[in-house]
């Protein structure tokens, strides 16, 4: 699909929903993720979703979606 077309079906986008669970980790990085989730004001899961997201964004991925301008680190550090 080429840019344009990207960008001209990003207006017709519908929503979906993502069913995050059965992940098992160390209680040490469930802890850490919990305290940063709560010093961003946030849940686990968005914060979770907005990490996926910047990483996304920073290997060349376009995409819409709940985020807002200075969602991404680098739009924070410029």
């Amino acid at each position: 699909m080429s840019s344009n077309a990207a960008r001209n079906s990003t207006s017709r986008e519908t929503k979906g929903f993502i069913m995050l669970r059965g992940a098992m980790v160390m209680t040490s990085f469930r802890e850490s993720l919990f305290d940063a989730a709560n010093r961003e004001g946030i849940t686990p899961n968005e914060f979770c979703l907005q990490a996926a997201a910047e990483k996304l964004h920073s290997s060349g991925r376009h995409f819409s979606g709940v985020f807002y301008p200075g969602d991404f680190s680098e739009a924070r550090s410029a």
